[in-house]
């Protein structure tokens, strides 16, 4: 799994919860974007970025994930849903000699339920979702709150949030088994549960009708269950892209 990926969730994912889509329509398009990864001596890239979205009655498509909605007006949107959640971790893509002494994280299929609410004064969103291929065993849980402001073809949509991680998720792409101790040097490490707040912003402007250009970023403070970790030498993690995309 490369970078590439993990960049595209992060931002396809940003991206289409926090814009507004009209029913039955696709959009595709590209854009560039960049992430911070906060194992130690990744370093930080440039990649193309692919977007395809769809909006439906009862289906919806963004990104690597999909869902089927439960419920579906203005005011409410409960879905089951599933996607890629591509976090790994490569000892091979890290140029700290002790990092290239560790196991691989393989990256895995989330699944559950998520919920958006819409109120005059801006929407919730929120997801629980958790593995389903046995690889870290764990889950998370995504709380945010954010307002969209429009202005003719201008669409600003700034949010707050907090993502939880499960100890089993965290111990998985942060820990240190006792093995990987003794062949890297590093201290052993086992991670707790941890709670991640975050920041993000996405701007949009839509010209010529179906034609729209967007940038979007997401700010996250890390946890001192995952700061501590051996395997990393950050405190935040970030994303940012910006791109076009049309609309048929």
């Amino acid at each position: 799994m490369t970078k590439l990926k993990l960049l595209a969730l992060g931002i396809i994912v940003a991206t289409s919860v926090s814009t507004a889509y009209a029913e039955n329509q696709w959009s595709v398009g590209a854009g560039v974007g960049v992430i911070n990864s906060p194992y130690k001596q990744y370093d930080r890239d440039f990649y193309p970025v692919p977007v395809i979205t769809y909006e439906g009655d009862n289906f919806w498509f963004r990104g690597l994930g999909g869902g089927y909605y439960l419920w579906n007006d203005q005011t409410d949107k409960l879905s089951i849903m599933a996607y890629y959640d591509p976090t790994h971790f490569k000892p091979g893509d890290s140029d700290n000699r002790q990092l290239r002494q560790l196991d691989k994280r393989k990256s895995t299929m989330m699944a559950g339920i998520s919920w958006v609410h819409n109120t005059e004064y801006g929407f919730l969103r929120t997801a629980l979702a958790g593995d389903t291929l046995d690889n870290s065993n764990g889950y998370i849980w995504d709380l945010a709150w954010l307002y969209r402001y429009t202005n003719g073809g201008l669409t600003l949509t700034p949010g707050i949030g907090v993502e939880y991680n499960s100890d089993n998720y965290n111990d998985y792409y942060y820990g240190v088994s006792r093995d990987e101790a003794r062949r890297s040097g590093l201290h052993s490490y086992d991670a707790d549960d941890s709670w991640k707040p975050y920041l993000e912003l996405t701007a949009s402007y839509k010209f010529a009708t179906d034609w729209n250009v967007y940038g979007t970023g997401r700010y996250a403070r890390l946890s001192d269950e995952v700061k501590d970790s051996p395997m990393v030498d950050k405190s935040w993690t970030g994303l940012m892209s910006v791109g076009v995309t049309y609309s048929f």
